[in-house]
């Protein structure tokens, strides 16, 4: 059975921010509680396992832009001003949304601007009846330029209130800044223009000697989209069709030509795979952080710094035409070379690899689609700086393997699949290998007793090294892994489904700069373990 059918039987009833060194002996956070027997109507408020930003330790100044109760689909409307008192020589900035909702209500989707670059994008959490309150936090020292001046602020959580749906969603937004002082030096590295891609055309400085997009790519919005790895093609019997099948791939290019590929993240939202009680407290990884997808458009340079505008354009690969349910918002990140006026040069090298893109459906019981996908494109280019001849290539292969099963009336409904990234990049004589994986193994059953099951394992995996003239820089190692096994029955009241789940999150994140190891474990929504490693 399809999650949109699910959904609606049930409807009466979104690397981490840097390595930290953590404590050498594991232990707990929390003195465990005693789980009910099943849900009742209150749980502990939402948790993820994910590291702490570290901070400095110097002045800080806060600032706030954003504080609304979100009922409907008005944005909030305000202004940013930098705090004077602490200057414009940041160590860091800090983004924290802090929010409250009761009642009932649907996991909702939003997203922040300042000056129309968006600098984040989150979804919610389900309410208890008795309301719960959450927090997250997101580095976001990286929009320094944006943050350096007066910027309008637009903020939207998408939301319905009725009689039925009762949360509204209350939340508070807020900058922290930690200054720069004695050891603690300003950020480094941080581009010198962020500009958002509010429409397809971009036009450059003419001294760019560095250009990264990031899109902040999400099916959602309730339709066959939100659920994009589980379509099949038209011929199969499957309630989510899509022509070509599951495949999927955000891609972007200039001027008409590809100058980026990559694999999707696949989001599960806290509504998601037709079952809350998943999601209360633990949310899947990347549901309350989503961070966007980087393409380096360095080898690019050199045609978009001729002072024209250039035409930009982000798509995603294998959605049916005329198909809604993607946001695709971009911002472009530049950093110029101060020594230059114009920074000149050429690409080089384009390579785009065959496409593939496999989906056979075997008829039975269960029916089975298996699906294979793939890409690849390399591109190299050079600038000439007022540093000297700068040489980049980068590399990209994408991969999708899935095997989706489903029986009569899409009961049972499971999938096995895996996605990966490789991006090789090459500046001068440093070479940046990162490998990402993303697997999701899962399955929704109903019993002869109406009672609805879904067992969920969701992995985000990235591996990166840094190497230099064949020694080794830098490394690091990330695993973020959710389990849950929740079930309740269907079409009956709230207080007669007998919920019961389980779920657990381990986030791991090790390398040159330490190591981060912290697990978190749930029973009928109480937080019986909270376990940090290392």
């Amino acid at each position: 059975m399809t999650q949109r059918k699910i959904m609606s039987m049930i409807s009466g009833l979104t690397l981490a921010a840097g390595l930290l060194l953590a404590a050498p002996a594991a232990h707990a956070d929390e003195t465990p509680a005693t789980p009910p027997a099943e849900f009742t109507t209150d749980w502990h408020d939402p948790v993820t396992a994910a590291p702490p930003i570290p901070t400095p330790g110097t002045r800080t100044c806060e600032v706030t832009i954003a504080e609304a109760r979100f009922r409907d689909f008005t944005p909030y409307r305000g202004s940013y001003t930098p705090p004077e008192e602490c200057g414009t020589r940041w160590h860091k900035v800090v983004l924290r949304l802090d929010g409250k909702v009761k009642g009932r209500q649907y996991d909702r989707l939003g997203h922040l601007t300042l000056g129309g670059v968006e600098i984040f994008r989150t979804s919610t959490p389900e309410p208890s009846p008795d309301g719960i309150t959450w927090s997250v936090e997101k580095d976001v020292t990286r929009y320094r330029d944006t943050l350096s001046r007066p910027q309008p602020v637009e903020m939207l959580i998408g939301n319905v209130v009725n009689d039925t749906y009762t949360g509204v969603l209350d939340v508070r937004v807020t900058l922290t800044f930690h200054t720069a002082r004695g050891a603690v030096k300003p950020a480094v590295g941080t581009p010198d223009r962020v500009l958002p891609l509010t429409e397809t055309t971009l036009t450059t400085p003419r001294n760019t000697e560095r250009i990264l997009a990031e899109v902040y790519a999400t099916g959602s919005g309730g339709g066959c989209e939100e659920f994009w790895y589980l379509t099949v093609p038209g011929a199969a019997p499957y309630s989510c069709k899509a022509t070509d099948g599951p495949y999927r791939e955000v891609r972007i290019s200039v001027d008409g030509r590809l100058a980026g590929i990559a694999a999707p993240f696949p989001h599960v939202w806290t509504g998601g795979w037709s079952n809350p009680f998943l999601w209360y407290v633990t949310p899947a990884p990347r549901a309350f952080d989503v961070q966007p997808i980087t393409y380096d458009l360095t080898p690019f340079a050199a045609l978009l710094n001729d002072g024209r505008a250039h035409r930009v354009e982000v798509s995603v690969a294998g959605v049916p035409a005329g198909r809604t349910g993607w946001s695709v918002p971009t911002n472009v990140l530049l950093w110029q070379d101060e020594g230059s006026t114009v920074v000149t040069g050429a690409l080089d090298r384009h390579e785009v690899g065959v496409a593939r893109n496999s989906s056979v459906h075997t008829p039975g019981s269960p029916d089975v689609l298996e699906t294979t996908g793939g890409g690849s494109l390399t591109v190299a280019g050079h600038l000439n700086t007022s540093h000297g001849r700068v040489a980049t290539t980068v590399t990209r292969t994408v991969d999708h393997r899935s095997t989706h099963r489903w029986g009569a009336d899409e009961n049972p409904d499971a999938l096995s699949a895996r996605w990966t990234d490789d991006e090789t990049v090459t500046v001068g004589r440093t070479t940046t290998r990162t490998h990402r994986a993303y697997t999701m193994d899962g399955e929704i059953t109903i019993g002869a007793d109406n009672r609805l099951r879904t067992v969920l394992t969701l992995a985000d995996r990235a591996f990166a090294d840094v190497v230099r003239n064949g020694k080794r820089l830098s490394w690091s190692r990330l695993d973020d892994t959710y389990t849950g096994d929740a079930a309740f029955t269907l079409g009956v009241p709230r207080e007669q489904r007998h919920a019961v789940g389980t779920s657990a999150e381990r986030y791991r994140l090790y390398g040159s700069e330490g190591c981060y190891d912290r697990s978190l474990k749930t029973v009928q929504g109480t937080l019986v373990e909270d376990l940090r490693r290392c």
